[in-house]
């Protein structure tokens, strides 16, 4: 089980959700050597990976949109995985829902959205896929309560996160 101090905890807690979301995504990081892979995916539970996949959706999605998502090679992990069920699981509904429209784009493209391209090239899908400008602007107007529910959550169950240590 991934350990995290209890004073990293309430450190980055009183700095604000996503610092204490990060402590957790961070070690789990460092758990599969910053790589997801067949070797490393089964070194985190369920809980955890979806956890990770809010952070790399989040993370990606905030700088450079679905298209940054998809050719970073993330495609998968958030489309083909439960990710958009256990967000709502956990709250985090609308979420939920934006995550299953913004699969349905890519269900229809993901070989095109996956395939090899020039810079120039990459900058070019975001004007081919603004189907997913408004996913990406509705993410953007929810993200902080998501991330605080999604932190809610991972609080009231931290037994299913990491093991806390004194």
């Amino acid at each position: 089980m991934i350990e995290i101090a209890d004073a990293a905890l309430r450190q980055a807690a009183s700095e604000g959700m996503d610092a204490f979301i990060q402590v957790f995504t961070d070690k789990y990081k460092e758990a599969i050597g910053g790589e997801l892979t067949a070797a490393t995916m089964p070194l985190l539970t369920a809980e955890q990976h979806s956890l990770l996949a809010y952070q790399i959706f989040r993370d990606e999605v905030m700088e450079g949109g679905f298209c940054q998502l998809i050719q970073n090679g993330y495609g998968s992990y958030i489309f083909h995985n439960p990710f958009a069920k256990v967000m709502k699981m956990w709250g985090a509904r609308d979420l939920s829902k934006l995550v299953y429209k913004a699969k349905e784009i890519y269900d229809a493209h993901h070989k095109d959205l996956e395939r090899e391209r020039t810079e120039e090239e990459f900058m070019a899908m975001y004007e081919q896929y603004e189907a997913f400008d408004e996913l990406e602007d509705a993410y953007l107007e929810i993200e902080e309560e998501t991330t605080t529910t999604i932190a809610a959550y991972i609080d009231e169950h931290l037994e299913l996160f990491a093991s806390i240590q004194a």
